[in-house]
């Protein structure tokens, strides 16, 4: 019983210290970045009950004290501008629409890819499709453009066909396709990363056991690879949920005149017109924050659910 509990007795701070120095000297460079650029940035969400103005004084932390607080005011503003329940809207039916649509394919191309025998082959197909994920989000909307536009590719050969060809760079009515299909194109080949490496660990001794009991490919597929990938599905639909109302900017940005805002406009481009450029920074702050607010309480949601169903999610039960 003293061996037991001497064995559980914790180490010394200054024992672990010195045993883990190497580690902590790793890390610390990425935990720099991330207080300087991610936490101590949250200290400036006060400029969302403020009426900030960036000139008041000499720097940018006498402006911050000089101006003056105002409570809820910047939030009672957005809430009543109909401008923000449209831009919501927008952002949460995309959201939504690609959580469908975009979200398995990922699964699926690493399950493809994964099934492939030839190294060769493999390697080849995973370089066209992780290539487009470096292309900037002009390249990929000129490319669509020059493909689907009305003077497009597509639309010369339908107008030589005599066919008159569909507006689909310019149509808000399809416009959630097109942005999903240029996600699609972008990014599906990078998500697929992720899901490569959960295969990799899926003890194959899973898929013999599973093939001398007379599993066929799709049982094996349904019994032994999906549930191996399961918790990094479910982790990484956490983590897009929390991130729900943040779709992208420059893909929007640069679609917008095009289609439209009633189509285009969604939460990132709302504040940049009306608070960006405008100089509200107050009011923009507020919708910062609202975004922040529920992205949180949807990661705190998801991952119950999570815990629900007995998986970890983004972090374990106490």
């Amino acid at each position: 019983m003293t061996g037991g509990r001497r064995a559980r007795r914790r180490v010394p701070l200054r024992a672990r210290l010195r045993r883990d120095w190497p580690l902590l000297v790793m890390v610390l460079p990425g935990a720099l970045l991330l207080l300087v650029f991610h936490y101590v940035p949250v200290l400036g969400n006060v400029v969302a009950f403020q009426d900030y103005n960036p000139y008041r004084g000499d720097s940018a932390l006498q402006a911050l004290l000089g101006s003056p607080f105002i409570g809820l005011d910047n939030f009672r503003a957005l809430f009543a501008t109909p401008a923000f329940w449209d831009a919501l809207r927008n952002t949460l039916s995309i959201t939504a629409f690609q959580l469908v649509f975009f979200f398995p394919l990922p699964i699926a191309l690493a399950l493809v890819l994964d099934s492939i025998m030839s190294r060769r082959v493999r390697t080849f197909v995973q370089t066209v499709v992780y290539l487009p994920h470096f292309f900037s989000w002009v390249l990929v909307v000129t490319f669509f453009v020059q493909m689907l536009g009305g003077a497009g590719l597509l639309a010369q050969e339908l107008r030589q066909a005599g066919i008159d060809p569909p507006e689909i760079m310019t149509n808000p009515d399809t416009f959630i396709l097109l942005v999903t299909a240029e996600v699609v194109w972008k990014d599906v080949g990078w998500g697929t990363i992720v899901f490569l490496a959960a295969l990799s660990t899926i003890d194959p001794h899973l898929y013999e056991a599973a093939a001398a009991d007379g599993a066929g490919r799709w049982r094996r597929l349904w019994h032994v690879t999906l549930p191996g990938l399961r918790p990094v599905i479910v982790l990484l639909l956490i983590l897009r949920l929390g991130d729900a109302l943040s779709v992208g900017f420059e893909q929007f940005l640069l679609q917008r005149e095009a289609v439209g805002r009633q189509a285009a406009e969604v939460l990132d481009t709302f504040v940049y017109y009306h608070a960006i450029t405008t100089g509200d920074y107050g009011f923009g702050a507020a919708a910062g924050l609202f975004k922040a607010a529920v992205g949180l309480v949807l990661i705190l949601l998801a991952n119950k659910v999570a815990h629900l169903f007995g998986e970890r999610g983004v972090y374990a039960r106490s």
